[in-house]
């Protein structure tokens, strides 16, 4: 079973606050996919994380970059995990069928939109009713504070 952790934007975008949950990743020495929810957001996201300044460098890929394998971070549309990657970032809303596949999930979605907090709340009670060790986190002034 994976750990599955909710993680409660409120202060600052998902492009910035993904690549700080990224790094983390990295520097844990794991590697990541990032699902998203369409091949815009897949793009728009692969440019965030070229521009970011925190970390200064988050090396990643995307289908269009290609060689998946050599990608520590892999952005795609699809439910896919070509670089065999533990940890499995889910964004606006995206799901997969099997969270077992990973060692942690990362649910990361828009506390700011009612919907968005609805619909987490559902993949919430999915995911503990299925066994997995659930965890919820709120984005506050200092980072991430780990609530109920």
């Amino acid at each position: 079973m994976a750990e599955v952790g909710f993680y409660h934007l409120g202060r600052t975008p998902l492009e910035r606050a993904l690549p700080l949950l990224l790094g983390r990743a990295l520097s844990a020495g794991a590697r990541a996919v990032v699902l998203c929810t369409s091949e815009e957001r897949v793009a728009a996201l692969d440019q965030a994380l070229w521009l970011c300044q925190e970390p200064d460098w988050l090396p990643h890929g995307t289908a269009r970059s290609g060689i998946p394998a050599d990608q520590p971070v892999w952005l795609t549309a699809r439910e896919e995990n070509p670089n065999g990657a533990r940890f499995l970032f889910l964004v606006d809303g995206a799901s997969v069928a099997d969270l077992a596949a990973y060692e942690r999930v990362f649910d990361v979605f828009d506390g700011n939109d009612e919907e968005a907090v609805a619909a987490a709340r559902t993949r919430w009670v999915a995911a503990r009713d299925g066994g997995h060790a659930v965890a919820y986190f709120q984005q506050t002034e200092s980072g991430w504070q780990k609530k109920a």
